[in-house]
């Protein structure tokens, strides 16, 4: 049976949870992101980090709770474990064009390319911080597959979460489960 995976002229990974895994404590995140919006005498609109960083900018603490999140993110990407999806692309499995788009910082997906090796594999990255919004929109996503240079109809997107998922429909872009991927 032939797949979007099989028939795709480039590839856009997620990064954490498909090719790595980021050595991030999340919740010890929301909670320094948390205590960021306290410092500036502000009560966080919510506990989730995801939530907290999308209302930073209308409580003017976008810089500091990006920047929160981000020295998490690259500090988890130095210490992140190679996923077997990450071990089959280091290996030169698939000569495809290859991106990754994900909901962590662009220096953080630097960053853990370069750990694992895995740098020369990518030829685009667009992290959370590169366009101007993220995953589940689809702009992040669309501008990983403009930069591959193929159309979103003729890529697929490679994930591990329903926003994964819910960002590839929004684009167009065909979605393969990690899971489904390569036999994962």
């Amino acid at each position: 049976m032939t797949t979007a995976l099989d028939t795709a002229d480039a590839i856009v990974y997620d990064l954490d949870g498909t090719l790595l895994e980021l050595a991030v404590d999340w919740d010890a995140v929301a909670d320094d992101v948390v205590a960021a919006y306290a410092a500036h005498a502000l009560v966080p609109p919510t506990g989730d980090l995801w939530s907290l960083l999308d209302a930073a900018a209308d409580y003017g603490v976008e810089a500091v709770v990006g920047e929160t999140i981000a020295g998490h993110e690259r500090t988890g990407a130095s210490a992140s474990t190679l996923l077997q999806l990450g071990e089959r692309l280091a290996a030169g499995e698939d000569d495809r064009p290859a991106a990754v788009c994900s909901l962590n910082c662009e220096d953080a997906c630097r960053i853990a390319l370069e750990t694992h090796g895995l740098e020369g594999a990518i030829d685009a990255v667009v992290g959370r911080d590169t366009v101007e919004t993220h995953k589940p929109e689809p702009e992040s996503l669309l501008a990983a597959v403009d930069a591959l240079g193929v159309e979103p109809e003729r890529a697929v997107f490679v994930g591990d979460s329903e926003s994964d998922a819910v960002t590839a429909d929004r684009a167009g872009v065909p979605f393969v489960p990690v899971a489904h991927a390569f036999g994962e």
